[in-house]
């Protein structure tokens, strides 16, 4: 059960194929527009309401563009946020009906476990990215860098609590629809997290070390990778083959408030540091022309990112992880959220030149961005290095072990 843009969805259909072939019945439920992300998987799909693109181009989406940066951004999301969650409660329930077990991202969990509780079910949490409070950094949701040790912990505890306000009525009226007792959003995670709830974290510990001070039951497995058996269109293997490998730029299901201005600014940049580019037109809704660019809609980037230069990107958790998995340079130009935190992650391991926050991004400091990137030979170097580890890791086995091996009760 998950929620929200394409990068919260798609890694779960590779997650779910991998169960499927070792034997298990898998259902992934959703919003209904990602239903064709799980056609030949053999993951079955229970649809939901809500087109999370919709709600970002709404004039209520558009007002997150005019919110600012971190907290305040994060303010806003949560009060969106809490406005449609209540709308997934039927779904939840009808899938859950048939299920065994609910394997529960993030962004439902609290809902998901209040619909476990009230039909006797035991869970497992699947994250993609770090929500535990920890000392190590500051909680990616805040698009914060880091505050000290003590500062990181307690604003870790601050976002956890600011995610748990969207979940107050949605899970007070499950509760009551359900017959189970009162009892509150913080009460009940309270409750998981005494009792060890087992939560799984979908990215590598090459790229996020697990933090030394994260309870027992909370593990870093690896990339769950999305499925996806498309070739690439004809129209962009003749691109690929006319001529050097060029930049993919692209920011995934993240929107901007003028998408024009933003292709007019990319291609000056390709040119003036004298390359091709291949752009995602994705939810932005990005467009431009030429005979050394090319405007794609959603391909698979793990047949594309291999071919390119370098990649420019929003930094979402997955398309992130694609691109070390491709083993190429990066230029992060972060938008929103987590994507600080992964952008910065990302000049950590020397894969990246520095980060280009989205709102400060001009043709002349993305072309400067860009030659760096695709001359200093450490990055590609770097990110070769580490794509070679990510190769080793097998992200579904701990997945599939926590399932069968579980014990007799789950909070």
């Amino acid at each position: 059960m998950t929620a929200g843009s394409r990068g919260d969805v798609a890694p779960f259909t590779g997650l779910g194929a991998g169960l499927v072939r070792a034997g298990h019945d898998v259902t992934l439920a959703t919003h209904e527009m990602f239903a064709p992300l799980t056609h030949g998987s053999g993951v079955r799909f229970h649809p939901l309401p809500i087109d999370p693109r919709a709600e970002l181009h709404s004039e209520r989406g558009r007002e997150l563009h005019r919110s600012g940066i971190g907290p305040a951004k994060l303010v806003k999301v949560v009060s969106m946020a809490r406005e449609l969650v209540g709308r997934l409660t039927d779904g939840l329930i009808a899938a859950a009906e048939t299920a065994d077990v609910l394997i529960l991202a993030g962004a439902v969990a609290p809902l998901g476990c209040a619909v476990a509780e009230g039909l006797r079910l035991p869970t497992i949490g699947v994250n993609l990215q770090p929500m535990h409070p920890t000392r190590a950094f500051a909680p990616p949701m805040a698009g914060l860098r880091s505050l000290g040790s003590l500062g990181n912990l307690l604003a870790g505890h601050g976002v956890t609590a600011a995610v748990e306000r969207v979940f107050t009525d949605a899970v007070r009226d499950a509760r009551v629809r359900l017959g189970l007792p009162r009892r509150g959003v913080a009460a009940a995670r309270r409750a998981r997290e005494r009792a060890g709830w087992p939560v799984l974290y979908g990215f590598s510990p090459h790229v996020v070390p697990r933090p030394a001070d994260w309870r027992p039951g909370l593990d870093v497995v690896g990339y769950w990778w999305p499925y996806d058996t498309r070739p690439l269109p004809a129209d962009l293997e003749d691109f690929l083959a006319a001529g050097p490998a060029p930049v993919f730029v692209g920011l995934g299901s993240a929107t901007t408030p003028d998408p024009e201005r933003l292709g007019d600014h990319v291609v000056r940049a390709l040119r003036a540091a004298g390359l091709r580019g291949v752009i995602q037109r994705g939810w932005a809704g990005l467009s431009v022309t030429g005979d050394d660019v090319l405007t794609i809609d959603d391909v698979p980037h793990s047949l594309l990112f291999p071919r390119m230069a370098a990649v420019v990107h929003h930094c979402g958790a997955g398309t992130t992880g694609a691109g070390l998995r491709a083993g190429v340079p990066a230029v992060p130009v972060p938008v929103q959220f987590d994507e600080t935190f992964w952008a910065h992650r990302l000049t950590t391991l020397g894969t990246a030149p520095g980060v280009l926050p989205l709102r400060h991004l001009s043709a002349e400091n993305l072309a400067a961005a860009l030659t760096r990137a695709t001359s200093t030979p450490s990055y590609r170097a770097r990110a070769q290095a580490l794509a070679a580890r990510l190769a080793t890791e097998d992200s579904v086995d701990p997945v599939r072990t926590r399932l069968e091996t579980r014990p007799g009760t789950w909070p």
